[in-house]
């Protein structure tokens, strides 16, 4: 006779075993992709904001330093705001960046994260 213990197949349980880790390993692959993307935004925010402030120090408007903030970054416009702050020969700019989080899966458990940056240029001229 069988004994009910050696009946069991290995490859069954290999199955199994799969189909219990795999969303797991999915979800933790696509959550380092978002990851990934944003901080490659946190780099575009930086850089959204040196553009604007050096922008800002050689005395163009407001308007110029909005486009010039999303114009070299790679960044959704309708996504980024950008605040100047004139006082006496200091301009202040500060980039916010609602980074979206669409990754599937990923983007429905975490919510959009907000990205920040600000820089201070003395203004020239």
């Amino acid at each position: 006779m069988r004994s009910r213990r050696g009946s069991r197949s290995p490859r069954g349980q290999a199955t199994v075993e799969l189909a219990l880790v795999l969303p797991l390993v999915l979800t933790l692959a696509l959550a380092l992709v978002q990851v990934g993307l944003v901080a490659r935004d946190a780099v575009r925010v930086t850089h959204a904001a040196r553009n604007a402030a050096r922008a800002a120090s050689v005395g163009l408007d407001d308007d110029a330093v909005r486009r010039a903030a999303s114009d070299g970054s790679g960044l959704a416009p309708s996504r980024l705001t950008v605040v100047i702050s004139r006082a006496g020969q200091w301009v202040t700019v500060r980039v916010t960046y609602r980074c979206p989080t669409d990754v599937p899966l990923v983007g429905t458990i975490a919510p959009a994260v907000v990205l920040r940056d600000q820089l201070t240029m003395r203004a020239e001229g």
